[in-house]
């Protein structure tokens, strides 16, 4: 098979293992692209680290071989939250276990590096069981899970031995499900604007002796949400060798054009529970859109010192845009019963998130790299904001990794992420426990 036919058939791969949702570190992104990156705390600026580097810095892929390249890689995600209030039995949140796969190829014609690649980009979620204080006493379970990955097709150039320099375009798409109980005074608060008789409804006080009141989309694939949007990405990013031993690399990805996510015309639901009544009195079908939910930019510099033939220093620094882009989660629910619409907005107001990257590649022999890394962010997310449903408040991780190579064409690499638990105190009383522990592993064969 030419290499051009290779090409053509692993992008029609890359859409069907389209899979995962990322709970991710750095706010919603992941802490590191592919096992090699995050085993050195997820620097990825100025140094070849396989295909990953079309998620991060695409210029980095003609620091690499001639060899045509594929990478197939699978991740776990283990998060832990807990949400807790006074007096009441702690909510541990359920989903724990998450995997995510990745797959990259990449081939070389002269200066030219091109090639395909499927990588989940970020995300967040938590499940909390039906006998929570969560719930409200609705019965049911109260969960969220966003989810956000693309297909990215990379070009790179080296321009001379010292400047190399490449761009994405990425196909991206979002999914949302959210299964979310409040007491009806905290989901009244959220309301910014109502139509028609369902607003009538709401505006008459038709739930004021509601114990309860929910809003509910989901679905019941692991791999999508039942509000789902597809959009475009791109980046650029650039390397240059300094001296021998040190390269210099920047990039830039700009905030992703997704369009509104929206789930069926009567797959969404409000309901509410009146009073003393042990029976649902307010039932209503419709459509969630989720209005102008973007990925931020991200604009990160680094750089790579050989200090010794067998010993690699490297360092990133990143500022993610969230503030341009999580100001709030915009909602709005369209009846598909009574008519009208509810327009309603979870506050959010997270800031710029800093991350800096640091790691150390040690070859212990020819076959065997050891690497080793921290990721130190700030949490974006204010206390007074922060919700237990969207909790994305990890900070600092310790990475470590490992590669081996098996053989002239065959190559496994590993990596181990722990990011230590933090607790936060949201504006609605609610203590936020979050903490993680992630493994990559990635089979490399050369042709």
């Amino acid at each position: 098979m030419t290499i051009s036919k290779k090409f053509f058939a692993l992008t029609p791969l890359c859409a069907l293992l389209a899979a995962g949702s990322a709970h991710a570190t750095n706010g919603m992104l992941m802490e590191g692209y592919g096992p090699i990156s995050t085993g050195l705390g997820g620097a990825s600026q100025a140094f070849d680290h396989g295909t990953a580097a079309m998620a991060q810095n695409p210029a980095t892929l003609a620091l690499g071989t001639t060899e045509t390249r594929l990478d197939i890689a699978l991740g776990f995600l283990g998060p832990k939250v807990t949400a807790s209030v006074p007096g009441m039995p702690e909510a541990p949140s359920g989903g724990t276990a998450y995997t995510m796969p990745a797959i990259g190829y990449t081939a070389r014609s002269g200066a030219l590096t091109y090639g395909v690649g499927m990588f989940a980009q970020g995300g967040m979620g938590t499940e909390y069981s039906a006998n929570t204080f969560m719930a409200m006493g609705s019965g049911d379970a109260v969960r969220s899970e966003l989810s956000v990955g693309n297909v990215i097709i990379p070009l790179a150039y080296q321009v001379n031995s010292n400047v190399t320099v490449g761009a994405t375009v990425d196909y991206m798409w979002s999914g949302l499900d959210l299964q979310m109980a409040a007491t009806p005074m905290q989901l009244g608060g959220m309301v910014t604007g109502a139509t028609g008789q369902l607003g009538g409804a709401i505006g008459a006080g038709a739930l004021n002796t509601a114990t309860w009141a929910r809003v509910n989309f989901t679905d019941t694939d692991k791999f999508t949400g039942a509000a789902k949007a597809t959009g475009w990405g791109a980046k650029f990013g650039a390397t240059f060798k300094v001296s021998q031993d040190t390269t210099l690399g920047a990039s830039f990805r700009f905030k992703s054009a997704l369009d509104d996510m929206k789930t069926g015309s009567s797959s969404a639901s409000m309901t509410a529970n009146p009073g003393a009544a042990k029976t649902v009195t307010f039932m209503d079908a419709g459509q969630i859109t989720v209005i102008n939910f973007q990925m931020p930019s991200v604009l990160a510099f680094g750089g790579s010192w050989q200090v010794q033939p067998n010993l690699m220093l490297v360092a990133d620094i990143k500022s993610i845009g969230w503030a341009e882009v999580m100001k709030g989660f915009k909602m709005r629910y369209d009846s598909a019963g009574m008519g009208g619409s509810v327009s309603f907005e979870l506050p959010q107001n997270w800031k710029d998130q800093t991350v800096l990257n640091l790691g150390l590649a040690w070859k212990t022999s020819e076959q065997l790299t050891i690497r080793a890394g921290l990721n130190l962010a700030d949490n974006p997310i204010p206390d007074a904001t922060v919700n237990p449903l969207f909790p994305a408040t990890v900070k600092n991780h310790a990475t470590l990794g490992f590669g081996y190579q098996a053989s002239k064409t065959g190559e496994l690499n590993a990596a181990l992420t722990v990011a230590p638990s933090i607790s936060v105190n949201s504006g609605s009383g609610v203590t936020i426990a979050h903490g993680q522990t992630n493994m990559q592993l990635m089979y490399t064969h050369r042709f």
